[in-house]
């Protein structure tokens, strides 16, 4: 077994691959002010971005769920994996080569996660597919591709491949390459069979690698060719450690940028549907991947859309029976979406594929300018199975169809929805709808279930309540209190002396931890001390500080302080220096009251050589207290 990491190694890994350039492979960033990103939190649900970034300092800190920590410790958290596992991740993007401590430099594979080591097979398989589509056996393939308009560019684009008829020809392939039948059988690539020997899962089929959203192979995609193939139309790679159907989208990796550009994400429902979207410049167009779209898949395009107001998801569904009981399934999800939804529906039964073949691109890139809002046509399925010829059909259209519409939650578009309801039904008498509409969504608020939208547009949207301010919201467990001026102040500093040390050196490393009246900050202030210190403020100045910190809990602290934003729009040695008074100050200030309280409990009785003591630490305390307040952080 590879031993422990060389620690040099380890730091240059840290410093070679930023950590927006990491974590923008998760989630769409922006601006958040003061030289930090935000964005929507990848490991909490949130409709609001409180989760930042702050690239001068390689760290990450949400500040609803209190995430944090730099480069490795996201890697680990958002993909599972091991220290040592992200070390490796990032190393090979880097191009950096690691030295084991117990072993030197090793070139083997013994060491290595499992998790890095099933992307690895899956990667090479992915190669190994693509090479075998040129082979005189894969014709049968190439022409499917051809029949559907896919040239040889198109399928290069998309990396497919195809997977000989043989028993075990990729398995035999990947033995070569070092990979043990154990991995081949974990990842999915190979299975057992009868003689006890794994054979090839995936054979005699057309293959679409399936990337995760960093562009990772962990799955695939099979499409059965010939008529003696006894399998599934579509074949895919089991649950594995890399693979969950429920959180992949097909095209993900290729669209993710145009979605977090243009604000709009095109769902469609086949691996081919892709690629002739793709094609005809419908860039933003995903799939998923032998499942039906469900939360885990909101998510992440929540991530990429975060809370823009023009935001949009567009699904498009064949107009057959199966196509609309798609849409409805998609429209139940409706609440869940921080984007307006709508659908398109293929003319004539046409897949976006079929639609691409017969009338071309143009085609395909108008259909989804044809999308009608995904609750306006949930409205009008709801009403074509009712008989709306006579009045108990009609009443009983609208006890079906009005608290789909009390389910808007924008007012103005909500009742502009029950007026359109009234004249899907032929009720004359708007007003009534109306009426029967605001009265539903408001019961539905008195149970808790509704929360009203705030100052947003869009039908069946979730509120976008801004995540509290930090200075508003108790942070670092019960003992803090940021309603507390002193508690304020303090957190204010130490962010100081986190983010600019160099503004509050050498003062503060003249701070005791009891001028901290908070003990977590007192605990943040140890850690600063244990790493030598503010004035040593270096390139891992805060990698130091972090390391000396007790415990998780403290850690943390460091972690959200550090990229927390200064609340100040010049930070300069003036708004430093008044932080460093005001501590002071307050410290100085609680010294004499205690003074003052232990004179009054010593009374004139006393000893004179007690009662002089104190009574000159009284008055020096004072003294400095006066100079403070008179002469500011000079006086210090």
């Amino acid at each position: 077994m590879a031993g422990r990491i060389n620690d040099d190694d380890v730091k240059a890994v840290r410093d070679a691959v930023p950590i927006d350039a990491v974590v923008s492979e998760y989630l769409q960033l922006r601006n958040a002010g003061g030289g930090n990103l935000k964005g929507l939190c990848p490991f909490h649900d949130e409709k609001s971005p409180s989760f930042q970034v702050s690239p001068s300092k390689g760290l990450y800190h949400c500040f609803g769920c209190q995430a944090g920590g730099d480069t490795l410790d996201f890697i680990m958290k958002i993909d599972h994996l091991s220290f040592s596992e992200a070390v490796e991740r990032l190393a090979g993007q880097a191009g950096i080569t690691l030295r084991y401590e117990e072993g030197g430099y090793t070139a083997g594979t013994s060491g290595r996660g499992e998790r890095i080591r099933l992307v690895e097979a899956h990667k090479a398989a992915a190669l190994f597919y693509v090479e075998q589509l040129d082979s005189p056996e894969a014709e049968i393939g190439r022409k499917f591709l051809a029949e559907r308009g896919f040239d040889q560019a198109a399928a290069a684009h998309f990396s497919v491949g195809y997977s000989p008829a043989g028993w075990d020809h990729l398995t035999r392939f990947l033995r070569g390459k070092g990979f043990s039948d154990k991995e081949l059988i974990t990842s999915g690539l190979a299975q057992d069979s009868r003689s006890g020997k794994p054979i090839d899962r995936f054979r005699g089929r057309l293959m679409w690698p399936i990337r995760d959203i960093t562009g990772e192979v962990v799955g695939f995609g099979a499409r059965k060719l010939r008529d003696d193939d006894n399998g599934p139309k579509y074949l895919n790679t089991p649950e594995t450690a890399i693979y969950k159907k429920s959180q992949v989208l097909y095209g993900i990796d290729l669209a993710k940028k145009e979605i977090a550009k243009t604000s709009r994400a095109v769902v469609v429902e086949g691996y081919t549907d892709v690629m002739a979207c793709h094609l005809a410049g419908v860039t933003t167009a995903i799939a998923t991947c032998g499942t039906a779209f469900g939360g885990d898949h909101i998510k992440i395009l929540r991530r990429l859309l975060m809370d823009n107001a023009t935001a949009e998801v567009i699904f498009t569904f064949d107009g057959d029976a199966a196509g609309q009981k798609a849409a409805l399934r998609a429209f139940e999800d409706d609440q869940k979406f921080a984007a307006e939804t709508s659908i398109a529906i293929t003319p004539g039964g046409m897949d976006p594929c079929d639609l691409r073949l017969a009338q071309g691109d143009a085609a395909v890139a108008s259909l989804v300018d044809t999308r009608t809002p995904l609750f306006e046509f949930a409205l009008r399925h709801i009403v074509a199975r009712h008989n709306l010829e006579n009045p108990a059909g009609r009443a009983a259209a609208l006890d079906e169809a009005a608290p789909v519409v009390a389910h808007i939650k924008n007012i103005a578009i909500q009742h502009e929805s029950a007026v359109q309801l009234a004249g899907m039904l032929g009720i004359r008498d708007e007003q009534f709808v109306v009426k029967r509409v605001a009265q539903l969504a408001r019961w539905a608020r008195e149970r808790g279930n509704q929360p009203q939208q705030q100052g947003r547009g869009g039908g069946g949207r979730p509120s976008y309540d801004a995540a509290p301010a930090p200075a508003e919201r108790p942070s670092g467990g019960p003992a803090l209190n940021l309603r507390s001026p002193a508690h304020r102040t303090e957190r204010e500093l130490l962010k100081l002396a986190l983010q600019r040390p160099a503004l509050v050196s050498p003062a503060f490393d003249a701070y005791g931890m009891d001028e901290f009246t908070a003990p977590p900050y007192a605990a943040v202030r140890q850690a600063i001390l244990d790493a030598g210190g503010a004035s040593l403020g270096t390139d891992d100045y805060l990698a130091r500080v972090r390391e000396a910190a007790p415990n998780d809990s403290v850690r943390a602290l460091v972690t959200e302080l550090a990229v927390e934003a200064i609340h100040a729009k010049t930070v300069d040695e003036i708004y430093a220096g008044v932080q460093l008074v005001q501590v002071r100050l307050r410290a100085v200030d609680r010294r004499v009251h205690e003074i003052q309280g232990t004179l009054a409990r010593l009374g004139p009785q006393a000893p004179p050589e007690q009662l002089a003591a104190v009574q000159e630490e009284l008055w020096v305390l004072q003294q400095y207290g006066r100079r403070l307040r008179n002469r500011g952080a000079e006086g210090l």
